[in-house]
């Protein structure tokens, strides 16, 4: 009798352990119970979900996507991770799964790409889901880009970005107003130590090259695309000006000494990071998700030395700024599915994501009443939010922006003057959008 019990009470705690490894609401590639009815597919980045690298907010995520298991217990979620690097070619690969039939039911949609997926009707509208004051709360960049020509609301951008000028107030006390003063107040604090360079940015072969240096441009007034008939006017007219003026500053901040010509191969943010660790950099053009960061690895006096400020203009008055960032979108015709995807949406990324990864909110009310984003940087964040826009993200942009990175790094190193470059630059992307499109 007392073999058998013994058997028995092993067999009972073997099924014990089954059972909990096998109700588990959140797993690697599962959220939810595994026998749950229904199943929805989410392909999301992994920074995202609780496969971030940074185990707190791992955690955090799971915890947040546990929750919304237990308020949906009829949901199965299948979820595959990608990569937070995924660039255009993922999400090239997820428009044409939408085409064929084999997208997910829902995704994260990187914001600069989603005209493409609006144009390409490869998204299911959320505007039962969204109040008119959900949308009207957004701000105005994101409130233009989740909305198609027809007026429907085809994703939700929950967290979002923007480009803007670091600097050391020991080296750089006043903020720079102009490219004059960004180059003379850069000048000045190498001048005063000989081991720091006044000016860091991107310069290398890279899409933040292009990205971040637009800010220089759209303050000028400069238009990348005909909005009409999408045709890049770049280099041409008063947009050929605004390019050239930029391209001449680029080259200006190297030949002033500003900048040491080692910009040209700078092409990762981390690089920017490690010079303000290092002491070694006055300003830096970087975004605002260096933030926290910056903060978590420099020591808390360091840190008190630095400021931001918005990216100068060639005029007082005049600036603008970049903006990126993720949403989410249902690729389901299933209303049940769409449903589900958008309570994911407003229960786990809307507001609660923000505050775990530090992606700015895009709606006015959760920058007011979030307590992550009552810091003074973050309310000017806020304020320079007004002035962001968004790439165009339709088929010729990337080849719009690798171009540009090629005219950049010619002008940098002093293998091309400006106007040549921009005259090649131009050439190879209208060829290029004759042949995709057929234009004229």
């Amino acid at each position: 009798m007392r073999r058998a019990s013994v058997i028995l009470l092993l067999l009972a705690l073997l099924g014990l352990g089954g059972c909990g490894q096998s109700n588990e609401l959140v797993t690697l590639d599962r959220v939810g119970r595994p026998d749950a009815p229904r199943t929805l597919t989410l392909q999301m980045n992994a920074g995202y979900t609780p496969q971030a690298a940074v185990p707190e907010v791992a955690a955090q995520f799971k915890r947040a996507f546990a929750d919304w298991a237990r308020r949906h217990p009829q949901w199965r979620v299948a979820l595959t991770v990608v990569p937070d690097s995924q660039g255009p070619a993922e999400q090239a690969r997820l428009v044409e799964r939408a085409r064929v039939g084999t997208a997910p039911d829902c995704a994260s949609v990187d914001s600069f790409s989603l005209p493409l997926f609006i144009q390409q009707k490869a998204l299911v509208p959320l505007d039962r889901y969204f109040t008119k004051a959900d949308v009207d709360d957004l701000v105005p960049f994101v409130r233009n880009t989740v909305r198609g020509p027809d007026g429907h609301l085809y994703a939700w951008w929950w967290g979002t970005d923007l480009r803007l000028i670091y600097r050391r107030v020991d080296l750089v006390p006043k903020a720079p107003r102009t490219w004059d003063e960004l180059i003379a107040y850069a000048k000045a604090a190498h001048q005063k130590d000989p081991k720091v360079d006044g000016y860091l940015y991107n310069g290398g072969r890279y899409e933040g090259t292009f990205f971040d240096n637009l800010g220089y441009f759209w303050e000028q007034g400069g238009k990348l695309l005909d909005t009409r008939t999408e045709r890049p006017v770049f280099d041409e007219g008063a947009n050929r000006v605004a390019m050239l003026n930029v391209l001449k500053l680029l080259r200006r901040t190297v030949t002033s000494g500003a900048s040491p010509g080692r910009v040209a191969t700078i092409n990762d943010y981390a690089f920017l990071q490690q010079a303000a660790q290092g002491n070694s950099v006055a300003m830096f053009l970087g975004g605002s998700f260096q933030w926290p960061t910056l903060q978590s690895v420099l020591a808390k006096d360091v840190m008190a030395k630095w400021r931001v400020s918005a990216i100068p203009g060639m005029r007082p008055g005049q600036t603008a700024t970049g903006t990126g960032g993720w949403t989410i979108a249902a690729l389901s015709h299933d209303p049940a599915k769409v449903a589900a995807c958008a309570s994911i949406i407003k229960e786990i990324y809307i507001g609660k994501a923000n505050e775990i990864s530090g992606d700015l909110p895009t709606s006015q009310r959760l920058f007011k009443s979030l307590k992550t984003f009552q810091q003074p940087v973050f309310q000017e964040f806020r304020r320079l939010l007004a002035t962001g826009q968004p790439r165009p993200g339709l088929a010729i942009y990337p080849e719009l922006s690798n171009q540009m990175q090629i005219a950049i790094g010619s002008v940098l190193t002093g293998g091309s003057s400006p106007e040549e470059a921009l005259d090649a630059a131009g050439k190879r992307v209208e060829q290029t959008w004759k042949l995709e499109t057929g234009g004229t």
